[in-house]
């Protein structure tokens, strides 16, 4: 049912954990078969310098909650939002039919890391500017 290397990932999984202080945090989940995914990312120089996992679910959903953690680490931000379902399975030698949702849980997970940590950017970005720009904003008014 399963191939060598989706079992290789599920009984050994590779970056299992939360991450404290991750710049991203993906979560997701898919309520017909119960799996829940947690994905967390830590950003430098756009790319992923580090990334984590935490997931509830079954063989696939494990094997490709850790596939998708070893594809990344190290690749820019760009080239990581372009991941898709197949590009995991494959990855895997494959997955049964029934099962390639799990692959599709692991790219929404990592896209909705990503997503939060650029939402965190132009946060941080926008506060900065507001900082700066109120702090030389004072006027002298000579009547």
């Amino acid at each position: 049912m399963y191939s060598d290397k989706v079992m290789e990932h599920f009984m050994n999984p590779r970056n299992v954990g939360e991450m404290k202080n991750a710049d991203g945090i993906g979560k997701v989940g898919n309520p017909v078969c119960g799996d829940l995914m947690w994905i967390y990312i830590k950003v430098k120089d756009d790319k992923i310098k580090d990334i984590k996992f935490k997931t509830f679910g079954c063989a696939a959903a494990i094997a490709t909650s850790s596939m998708i953690t070893e594809l990344t680490k190290g690749m820019n931000l760009e080239e990581a939002k372009k991941l898709t379902r197949d590009d995991i399975a494959n990855q895997l030698d494959g997955l049964p039919p029934i099962k390639m949702h799990c692959s599709n849980l692991a790219t929404d997970g990592l896209h909705r890391a990503i997503k939060d940590y650029l939402k965190k950017k132009r946060k941080k970005v926008k506060n900065a500017r507001g900082r700066k720009s109120s702090r030389g904003s004072r006027r002298i008014c000579k009547s």
